[in-house]
């Protein structure tokens, strides 16, 4: 390490849980070159080894230490920075930002009141407000009867979580008084400084955005539209890039109020956001604001061809957007398409549960690339692991509030070759609607229950949506469970289940896939 060069310190993400590391690892890895490339001496602390950031080659220097303010701030004193980076060490580094600037610490890129304006709820709200953009209903509460008072004025169903974490932890989708009394009791003890938040569920597509900003200029390298509905975490759901579904004005007001956002806020290098679409309103409500560098930035970095964290990096080093090279406002897609899918661990992860919902439970994604958005599902599909056959055998078991919306969907799966197997309820239901569907035994009326079906090797899908009936839910976890342990790909999302139809759907079709690198779709010459 040179003494002559002046030195800035990353900070890390620190042991989270498996598998929701590697996007801030990648993110501090990238702004170490940025930093070297600028001049500077790069240290990093970080004291997760399942990290590249923490190779004994990555930085000038490492600090294998707690991510604790004590041992960090005992790093700054004896190296004596000209200050640190916190955003690409995910909510771990940017809790670190009030110590820190307590201290008299300089904090590259957004200053700490950037960072607590978008964390502190109260404030934050007030922003909103300011600049006219919509949010779901909702407050900060500190204690079970103020999250009672909140919900019942909002109505049920809500979505309630702590601030401050990471993951999407103990947050859940609330549908009644005594469950959110029970919550709440449980939310305390993992996040017991922060004030709980309680929202208005919105039924609707879920979409989120980075901006890059350089506090004058925000560049957009793209937005992603979640496949599963909101209530799914943003880690655990798929998503696609470009948007297949969203509105010109749907767009544009995403655009309009990130670009608002970043500049009210004072953003300099990234900020991610999460929108939820309102189904009945086409209106793009802001569900959070994350001033960090999030999940995304490294799938988008590669589809779009723009080096985020590069871009960022220089950023928060005083160099302009403009004098990098990039055009402000959303970066115009290549033509190709892109869609992510999470990868799961359940069958090394005894008795966990694989129903998702707003609690992060992958481990990895993968990326399907096409100039068309059915091979680039079915591309996303394979990788992730679903491997299920053009016809074979469904067994569907469908929660009442989600029959409606299944019949289209099991309908088309019975249409491409599917024979169709279900519970009583839903069977009658299904035949009722003019499928042909066989009965099979729930899983306590005995010998040839849905379990031993799974566990029979003839079974190539499992189609199971969540109840909000604690009674059926107990008996869903354990088809569920048997599914994994049998190989049997199980999806507890609707909206997952119509993106594999419409992947089975071309590739029964005999439509051909394009075998090509990234470079080659960025170039736009597939």
């Amino acid at each position: 390490m040179s003494e002559q060069r002046k030195k800035i310190v990353v900070i890390g993400s620190g042991p989270i849980r498996i598998g929701q590391g590697i996007e801030f690892d990648y993110c501090s890895v990238h702004c170490v070159w940025a930093l070297r490339e600028a001049g500077y001496d790069a240290l990093i602390i970080n004291n997760n080894p399942e990290t590249v950031s923490t190779d004994f080659d990555t930085s000038d220097r490492l600090f294998f230490e707690p991510l604790t303010s004590e041992d960090v701030l005992n790093v700054l004193d004896r190296e004596e920075p000209e200050g640190v980076i916190v955003q690409f060490g995910g909510q771990t580094a940017i809790n670190l930002a009030k110590p820190l600037h307590d201290a008299g610490i300089r904090i590259f890129g957004s200053s700490y009141d950037s960072i607590d304006l978008a964390e502190d709820r109260d404030r934050f709200e007030k922003v909103l407000t300011e600049l006219g953009i919509p949010k779901p209903a909702g407050r900060a509460v500190v204690s079970a009867e103020a999250a009672v008072v909140v919900a019942e004025e909002i109505g049920f169903p809500v979505l309630v979580r702590p601030s401050y974490v990471l993951g999407g932890r103990a947050m859940e989708i609330i549908y009644n008084r005594t469950d959110l009394e029970r919550y709440m009791h449980y939310a305390v003890d993992v996040s017991p400084k922060a004030p709980i938040l309680v929202d208005k569920y919105i039924l609707g597509k879920e979409v989120e955005v980075d901006v890059i900003s350089d506090g004058t200029d925000c560049l957009l390298p793209g937005i992603m539209e979640h496949i599963e509905r909101a209530g799914v975490h943003s880690g655990d759901s798929m998503a696609v890039y470009p948007p297949q579904s969203l509105s010109k004005g749907v767009i544009d007001q995403i655009v309009r109020n990130a670009t608002l956002l970043a500049k009210r806020l004072e953003v300099r290098g990234l900020m991610n956001i999460q929108f939820v679409v309102d189904n009945e309103t086409d209106t793009a409500q802001v569900l959070e604001v994350n001033p960090r560098a999030s999940r995304t930035v490294p799938y988008l970095s590669k589809i779009t061809g723009i080096p985020m964290v590069r871009a960022a990096t220089h950023a928060m080093l005083g160099k302009s957007l403009r004098e990098q090279g990039y055009t402000p406002g959303l970066h115009p897609n290549q033509g190709s398409i892109a869609v992510k899918a999470p990868v799961f661990s359940f069958m090394k992860l005894n008795q966990v549960d694989i129903g998702l919902g707003p609690e992060m439970k992958s481990t990895g994604e993968v990326m399907g690339l096409d100039s068309r958005y059915p091979q680039a599902l079915y591309k996303a599909i394979v990788a992730s692991g679903i491997v299920v056959p053009e016809k074979g055998h469904l067994i569907a078991t469908i929660a009442d509030a989600d029959k409606q919306e299944a019949v289209p969907i099991i309908s088309e799966f019975a249409k491409i070759g599917f024979r169709i197997y279900a519970t009583d309820g839903t069977a009658s239901f299904l035949r009722a609607q003019g499928i042909e569907t066989e009965t099979v035994k729930k899983l306590h009326e005995g010998e040839g229950n849905i379990v031993d079906l799974l566990r029979s090797g003839q079974i190539d899908l499992l189609i199971n949506t969540l109840s909000t009936d604690k009674r059926i839910e107990r008996e869903a976890i354990r088809i569920r469970r048997a599914s994994v342990e049998a190989g049997v790909p199980c999806l507890t999302s609707l909206d997952t289940a119509r993106a594999l139809l419409l992947s089975l759907s071309a590739r029964s079709h005999g439509e051909d896939f394009a075998l090509a690198t990234v470079d080659e779709y960025l170039a736009g010459t597939v």
